[in-house]
C-alpha cells in the first residue's frame, strides 16, 4: 500500500521534525545571544571598573587622582570616535568576522592597559580599549535582532544589553576586589580572560552572518545625513545626559544630603545597577509593543523620577527606591533609542546602531559636566536632579522634532 499524506505516522513524523527543528533554532539563537551577552559584561566590567580604582591607578602611575581620571575620559573618547568610524569600515564584513575582530582590538586595548609602565601609555591603552566598544554593541544589536523573529527583536537586543548592566552588579565589583587586592593590573587581566572567554564562545555559538546586501562604507556615511538619525541620536545624548547628573554625584549626596556613611553608598549603587537590569529587559518588550512610544514614555518617567530625587534624595529608603526607579526608566529609554535608530537608519544599520553608544557616553560627559557646574556654582547636590529633569525636557523636545519631521515627511510622500 502507498503511504499518503494522510497516514498519521508521517503526519507525527512531520510534526516532531518542524518541533524539532524549532528547538535546534532557539539553542542556537540562545547560545548566540549568550556568547553576545558575555562581550557586554566583559566590556561593561572594562567601562566601569577604572573608577573603583582611581587611588591605585593613580599611585601605579605616579600622577595625582584627578591626573588618573583622565584615563576614564580618554576611554569615553575612545568609544565616540570608534563607533562611528569602525561602523563604516567594518560595513561590508561578514557579522562574526567584525565581532571578533572588535573584541581582538578590545582584547588588545586592555593587554596593553594591564601592562602600561607609564601615565601617557595607560591613556593610550584606554583610548584603544574604548575604540571598539560602540561598534561591538552595534554590530551584536544587529545579529541578536535577525536571529530571532520580528515580533521578539527588541527583547534579543535587550538580553545582549543586560550583560553589560549585569557587569555594574557582579563584574566591576568582582575586578574592584581583586584590583585592591593583588594591584590594579590584575583587574584588567580579569577582563583580559573575560574577552578571552568571549571569543572562544563567538568562534562557536555565532552563526556565520552576511552583512547586509549592499552595505559599504559609502552607505553607512550617508546615515549622518539623515535628520532622524541626527536627531535621534542627538535626543539620546541630550536626554540621558539627567541620569548620569546624579550618578557622577550620588556618593556625596549619600554623604551629605542624606547625612549617610559612606558604607550606604554601594547599597545605592546596588540599586542602580538593579533598576538597569529591570530597565533593560523591560525596555526590551516594551519596544516590541511600540518602539516610539516606549521611547518617550522611558524618557518621560526619568524625567518625574528626577523631579522626585531632588526631593527624596534627603531620605535613605526613599533616595534608594527613587534612584531605581530611575535607573529603570533609563533601560527602557535606551532600548527604546537602540531600536529607533536601527529603524530610521534605512540601509546604513551598522552604523546606526553603533551611534546609539556614542550618543549614550556623551551623555556620560555632558550630565557629569553640567552636575559638576552645577555644584561648583554652590546650588548643593539635589540641583544635579533639576538638572537631570532640564536635560530629559531638552531630550524629549528633540525627539518631538524628529516625529514630528518624520510625520510631515511620510504625509508629503503619499501626496506625492
Amino acid at each position: 500500500m502507498t503511504t499518503t499524506i494522510d497516514d498519521p505516522r508521517l503526519a507525527t513524523d512531520a510534526t516532531d521534525a518542524v518541533d524539532g527543528g524549532v528547538a535546534a533554532r532557539r539553542r542556537t539563537a540562545g547560545l548566540a545571544l549568550l556568547a553576545l551577552a558575555t562581550g557586554a559584561f566583559a566590556i561593561g566590567t572594562t567601562e566601569f571598573v577604572s573608577m573603583g580604582l582611581l587611588p591605585q591607578l593613580a599611585a601605579g602611575v605616579g600622577v595625582d587622582i584627578p591626573t588618573a581620571g583622565h584615563v576614564i575620559s580618554a576611554y569615553a573618547v575612545g568609544v565616540v570616535v570608534g563607533a562611528p568610524v569602525l561602523a563604516v569600515l567594518g560595513a561590508r564584513l561578514p557579522r562574526r568576522g567584525l565581532l571578533l575582530s572588535l573584541m581582538g582590538v578590545i582584547l588588545v586595548g586592555n593587554l596593553l592597559t594591564a601592562l602600561a609602565p607609564g601615565y601617557g601609555t595607560l591613556m593610550g591603552a584606554r583610548f584603544v580599549a574604548g575604540l571598539p566598544h560602540g561598534a561591538f554593541f552595534g554590530v551584536a544589536a544587529l545579529v541578536a535582532a535577525d536571529l530571532v523573529s520580528p515580533k521578539r527583536r527588541a527583547q534579543a537586543v535587550s538580553l545582549v544589553m543586560t550583560g553589560l548592566t549585569v557587569a555594574t552588579l557582579l563584574g566591576v565589583p568582582a575586578a574592584t576586589w581583586l584590583g585592591q587586592g593583588l594591584g590594579w593590573r590584575a583587574a584588567y587581566g580579569l577582563v583580559v580572560g573575560l574577552v578571552l572567554l568571549t571569543l572562544v564562545m563567538l568562534a562557536l555559538f555565532v552563526p556565520r552572518l552576511p552583512a547586509d546586501r549592499g552595505a559599504s562604507g559609502r552607505t553607512e556615511l550617508r546615515a549622518l545625513k539623515e535628520p532622524q538619525v541626527l536627531l535621534t541620536a542627538l535626543a539620546g545624548a541630550i536626554g540621558f545626559g539627567g541620569m548620569f547628573s546624579i550618578y557622577t554625584y550620588i556618593a556625596p549626596t549619600v554623604t551629605e544630603v542624606a547625612g549617610q556613611g559612606e558604607g550606604f553608598v554601594p547599597f545605592y549603587l546596588l540599586a542602580f545597577g538593579l533598576g538597569s537590569v529591570s530597565g533593560t529587559l523591560v525596555g526590551g518588550r516594551l519596544a516590541d509593543w511600540s518602539i516610539l512610544r516606549s521611547t518617550v514614555l522611558g524618557a518621560a518617567a526619568m524625567g518625574v523620577l528626577l523631579a522626585t530625587y531632588a526631593v527624596t534624595s534627603q531620605w535613605l529608603v526613599a533616595g534608594m527606591l527613587t534612584v531605581f526607579l530611575i535607573s529603570v526608566s533609563g533601560g527602557v529609554f535606551t532600548i527604546g533609542l537602540q531600536m529607533r535608530l536601527i529603524q530610521v537608519a534605512g540601509r546604513a544599520r551598522t552604523l546606526g546602531a553603533a551611534l546609539n553608544h556614542s550618543a549614550l557616553n556623551a551623555a556620560n560627559a555632558l550630565g557629569a559636566w553640567l552636575g559638576g557646574v552645577v555644584v561648583a556654582a554652590g546650588l548643593g547636590y539635589p540641583a544635579t536632579a533639576w538638572l537631570g529633569v532640564g536635560l530629559s525636557v531638552l531630550g524629549l523636545v528633540v525627539l518631538g522634532i524628529s516625529v514630528a519631521l518624520q510625520r510631515r515627511t511620510s504625509l508629503a510622500a503619499a501626496a506625492a
